[in-house]
């Protein structure tokens, strides 16, 4: 398994302002090229075992792996609590769980063994790799992606300051330490009530930053996480709704849009939806009761 960063040469490219063309000779001065090293995100497969059998296989940025995979499992309500996950590990090459493995899995396996009770549900394994881009990707039917929780969100009565969630962008970013070397990752940051940032995860996949973010949470054991607010970077999807869904979180925010599908299921499930989430502007599509709102 390599790092969450990669060095990698580039050659840098400048146009003289003004000079579309590339001639050179609108400004005087030509285009300039020059190698340098740069650094990319990292990116790799991580395979999910559960109970000696492959569950799926993700592309994420490494690090975190096992809140990864133990935040997987909570979005597809496999377990609900630490107790149901009596071991996890990664492959190191001698307890991996097999003897068939190869120097690629060293690092990029999760072995999973569920406690007594707890069982993989039907439609959860996945028949292809899922992309970075995909949390739902390898789903046979609409069925297998709609989830609710067992426990409704109706029943956190949390009220979150709009100037309070205004802020979290920026905290955010200030705790993004990978994002700020690459310009090349999501994040997902979990806040309290009051704006404080609880914890923050970075990965080159909207689904995996949340992913890692309620797998901390698990093994904190403290889902589900009442009183919460979940910022992501980029959009909010379906997936990522009825992963916060899942894990108790009343209160979704995006600096971006949300889509027609993630809007359904947060005003299904009792979740506050809220995009584009930009300076001191912010839409509010789902659950305005929970946002301090001028009468």
């Amino acid at each position: 398994m390599s790092g969450r960063t990669a060095r990698r040469r580039v050659v840098r490219v400048t146009v003289p302002a003004g000079d579309a063309a590339g001639t050179g000779t609108a400004t005087g001065r030509r285009v300039t090229a020059s190698a340098r090293a740069d650094l990319l995100a990292g990116e790799e497969p991580l395979g999910i075992r559960v109970d000696g059998a492959a569950l799926t296989m993700t592309m994420r940025t490494p690090g975190d792996d096992v809140e990864l995979a133990a935040g997987f499992l909570v979005g597809e309500a496999i377990v609900r609590g630490r107790d149901d996950i009596a071991a996890m590990k990664v492959c190191d090459g001698t307890t991996c769980g097999h003897l068939d493995h190869t120097d690629d899995e060293i690092g990029n396996i999760v072995d999973i063994t569920l406690a007594p009770g707890a069982a993989v549900t039907p439609g959860a394994r996945r028949g292809f790799l899922t992309t970075s881009a995909c949390g739902v990707c390898g789903k046979t039917s609409i069925n297998d992606i709609c989830v609710l929780p067992q426990s409704p969100l109706s029943a956190d009565a949390t009220v979150f300051d709009p100037a309070v969630i205004a802020t979290l962008p920026g905290r955010l970013r200030e705790a993004q330490r990978v994002f700020s070397s690459t310009g090349g990752l999501h994040a997902a940051g979990l806040f309290s009530a009051s704006g404080e940032l609880l914890a923050a995860r970075e990965d080159v996949g909207r689904h995996n930053a949340v992913d890692k973010i309620v797998g901390w949470a698990l093994l904190q054991d403290k889902l589900p996480l009442a009183g919460c607010a979940l910022l992501v970077s980029g959009r909010a999807s379906f997936e990522l709704v009825q992963k916060a869904v899942l894990a108790g979180i009343p209160l979704l925010a995006a600096v971006s849009a949300p889509s027609s599908l993630a809007a359904d299921l947060a005003e299904e499930a009792g979740l506050s939806l809220i995009g584009f989430l930009r300076g001191q502007s912010m839409n509010v599509y789902t659950g305005a009761h929970r946002v301090a709102l001028p009468a």
